[in-house]
């Protein structure tokens, strides 16, 4: 017997302060079976990261051809496609050539280190290419807010997010990997 996702309901206040994008949106997450907490959050941090009225969460982990999150136009054409952990170099170059814009945000601890040193240099001549990682602490930080049910609060500012459920506020600051 196949194993069911787990729902989270999330509402999520997000003030970007960088990009002046302020909005409420309520979302639900689908945790698949073999996903764990720190990569839901994750996943929740690359949309606030990222929040648009048109920003989407792909359908999951067993559906390769699709992100994690992604934005697409009116007419469809992916804007930005998002995907979190260590993707290889061509899952990245065939999401580089169906999207204007691609960004890894990388989580994993010393793996991150390890995976860009590895892929980094294959596809440093990608320019559509952004690469963020998480510290180790950032992510498992991340992974303590997890809920069925949250309410959360995003404030973005020179680069710096904090992320606080009422009575705890994780604060993170993503090491931009490629060249801004």
């Amino acid at each position: 017997m196949a194993s069911k996702c787990t729902i989270f309901k999330t509402r999520l206040g997000v003030a970007d302060l960088d990009r002046h994008y302020y909005a409420e949106h309520a979302l639900t997450l689908a945790r698949h079976p073999s996903e764990n907490d720190e990569r839901l959050m994750v996943r929740l941090l690359a949309f606030a990261l990222f929040a648009d009225e048109r920003l989407e969460f792909g359908r999951g982990l067993s559906t390769e051809d699709e992100p994690a999150l992604w934005l697409r136009d009116r007419a469809g054409d992916i804007k930005l496609w998002i995907d979190v952990g260590l993707p290889g170099e061509r899952a990245i170059r065939r999401a580089a050539g169906r999207s204007e814009r691609v960004v890894v945000l990388a989580y994993g601890g010393r793996a991150v280190d390890v995976w860009w040193a590895k892929e980094g240099p294959a596809l440093a001549g990608l320019a559509k290419l952004g690469v963020l990682g998480l510290a180790v602490e950032e992510s498992a930080a991340l992974a303590g807010l997890a809920a069925r049910g949250m309410d959360l609060q995003c404030t973005i500012q020179d680069g710096h997010v904090l992320l606080a459920d009422g009575s705890r506020t994780v604060a993170i600051e993503p090491r931009r990997l490629t060249p801004a």
